[in-house]
């Protein structure tokens, strides 16, 4: 399918438009539908976790299924219409067919007055109600008298909570794990733009030539679907996973992806971006390192919970508060910018490629120094000295060898690369080709035990 598109732009710009109309909740058809959706690119597997099942704290909400939800004036005019704006309708709103007064209705009425032309969205999963969402200037337009309501909703016992998950098989069981919810109708930075983002991902790192790493892919309905998603893959996790990050609010136009680090603060991950922060690595792509709070954010308030503590970060450009169209219908295609999100979309996989290296890896001949002059790593100097008339690479090979010594030492599956670079006072691109020759020669590894300390 991913022949069908020259370009991630093009890509990313029909899966916008036909996922942005899909009727989105935390279940239901319109989530199942999207999820679909992804699935003609990825090989996604879809569980479902059945309503009334006990997930840790939570249990999981009956599947709510809405045929479209509308408001009439006294005059019979049309004021909220789920056809028109998916966000007209309370997420979850329970069915209603009656008449009210303006002032049994104001209740059930939600804008904002500082953005007179914006929908707001509003949700209420696990307490039963209803009500509509409408720009302030409307709201603020409407007359005394009798409003119909139709709300065609039901719930169904019989439904659950869908999530989704492939992997990309590398050499390592060991996991990076890239995961996104896919839950808000018709949002595009704050709902589209991360599973997009992922869509992306995976069509390049299937494309890598090499994979150190495997890479889990998951989509799921926010809080709710990533608890279900770990209530069944916890201890593969705790087992398998190197790091990951959650994919949110990635489009927009702020000058740089913040990076909001996992609880443990150590990861690979956590460690190659921390040096993209610092503009220790000469791509000097632009990352802005934050610490870990459960305040605020998304998934990784669950995957960095005490009782999993994973390590598992968090990705975002302009999010939550940061733009004025935050869970709003401001927040549209044209806020979110393909063109702005691909950029994005090349800064993760740039830091991807950093992750690829920056484990810790092990020296497979730690017994003394290998024989490096045997497999050409050993440069002569002498000969080097006599036979040109610079001196620069001369230098060159000495630097060369003084890394590759520090790096074999310092290979023991207890330093990482980035300890490496630091020692070596470069970055660590200066290092992958010396790594990957040494790997090329069987002389070291990310896959290997460490060495006893």
């Amino acid at each position: 399918m991913f022949d069908k598109f020259p370009s991630d732009h093009a890509l990313i710009d029909k899966a916008f438009d036909d996922l942005f109309p899909m009727f989105r909740s935390i279940t239901g058809p319109g989530l199942e539908a999207s999820i679909d959706y992804f699935r003609q690119f990825m090989p996604l597997e879809m569980e479902k976790v059945p309503t009334g099942s006990k997930v840790f704290d939570w249990t999981v909400p009956p599947e709510w299924h809405c045929k479209r939800a509308r408001l009439w004036d006294p005059d019979g005019g049309l004021i909220c219409d789920t056809d028109v704006s998916n966000l007209s309708v309370i997420n979850y709103s329970e069915p209603v067919d009656a008449s009210f007064s303006l002032d049994e209705l104001e209740p059930h009425l939600f804008s904002l007055p500082n953005l007179p032309d914006a929908i707001p969205y509003v949700t209420s999963y696990y307490k039963r109600t209803w009500g509509f969402c409408l720009p302030h200037k409307v709201r603020a337009a409407l007359k005394p008298g009798n409003y119909r309501v139709l709300i065609e909703s039901e719930f169904k016992d019989d439904g659950g909570v869908p999530f989704a998950s492939c992997v990309l098989p590398g050499e390592s069981d060991r996991e990076i794990m890239l995961t996104s919810y896919l839950c808000h109708p018709s949002l595009a930075n704050n709902e589209l733009s991360g599973p997009l983002a992922l869509l992306a991902l995976y069509r390049r790192i299937s494309s890598w030539e090499r994979r150190r790493y495997s890479y889990r892919f998951v989509l799921n309905p926010e809080t709710i679907g990533s608890l279900c998603f770990l209530s069944r893959y916890h201890e593969h996790l705790k087992a398998k996973l190197e790091a990951g990050f959650i994919v949110t609010c990635i489009g927009g136009d702020m000058p740089r992806i913040r990076y909001k680090a996992s609880r443990v603060a150590n990861s690979v991950v956590d460690t190659v971006m921390k040096r993209l922060d610092a503009g220790k690595e000469a791509s000097l792509i632009p990352i802005k390192y934050t610490t870990f709070t459960p305040v605020g954010g998304s998934d990784e308030r669950q995957y960095c919970a005490p009782g999993f503590n994973l390590p598992v970060g968090q990705l975002a450009r302009s999010a939550y508060d940061e733009y004025d169209g935050y869970h709003n219908s401001l927040d549209d295609k044209a806020f979110m910018n393909v063109a702005g999100l691909v950029k994005g979309i090349d800064t993760i996989e740039t830091a991807l490629r950093l992750v690829e290296i920056g484990g810790k890896p092990v020296n497979l001949s730690p017994y003394g120094e290998p024989q490096l002059g045997k497999r050409g790593l050993y440069p002569n100097l002498n000969a080097d000295s006599t036979r040109r008339t610079s001196t620069d690479m001369v230098a060159d090979g000495r630097l060369r060898l003084e890394r590759m010594m520090w790096i074999l030492n310092l290979s023991d599956g207890h330093h990482s690369v980035s300890d490496m670079a630091d020692i070596c006072e470069c970055s660590m691109e200066d290092l992958r080709p010396i790594i990957e020759r040494l790997e090329a020669e069987k002389l070291l590894s990310f896959r290997a035990e460490p060495v006893a300390s």
